[in-house]
């Protein structure tokens, strides 16, 4: 099979949270057990941004010709995430 090259522009989604804007970072701890996944922010004022990790996965269907050996998209869908 023939390598194809990938034209799908990512859009890359950002979050911001204003609410620790200045905060002095104290430590930073990652947990990664089989039962939870979290990045652990931990500020000065005893505060604490957490970042719970859910997995999941993209499928993005494309319907493709490949009658002359090269890959030919034909239809791309929106994908779909668990």
């Amino acid at each position: 099979m023939a390598a194809t090259k990938s034209n799908r522009s990512r859009k890359r989604r950002t979050r911001q949270f204003p609410q620790v804007v200045g905060k002095i970072v104290d430590d930073v701890e990652l947990s990664l057990s089989t039962d939870y996944r979290a990045v652990n922010i931990r500020f000065q004022d005893k505060t604490a941004l957490t970042l719970d990790l859910q997995p999941c996965f993209w499928v993005i269907p494309t319907l493709a010709d490949w009658k002359t050996g090269d890959c030919r998209l034909l239809k791309q869908w929106r994908p779909v995430h668990s």
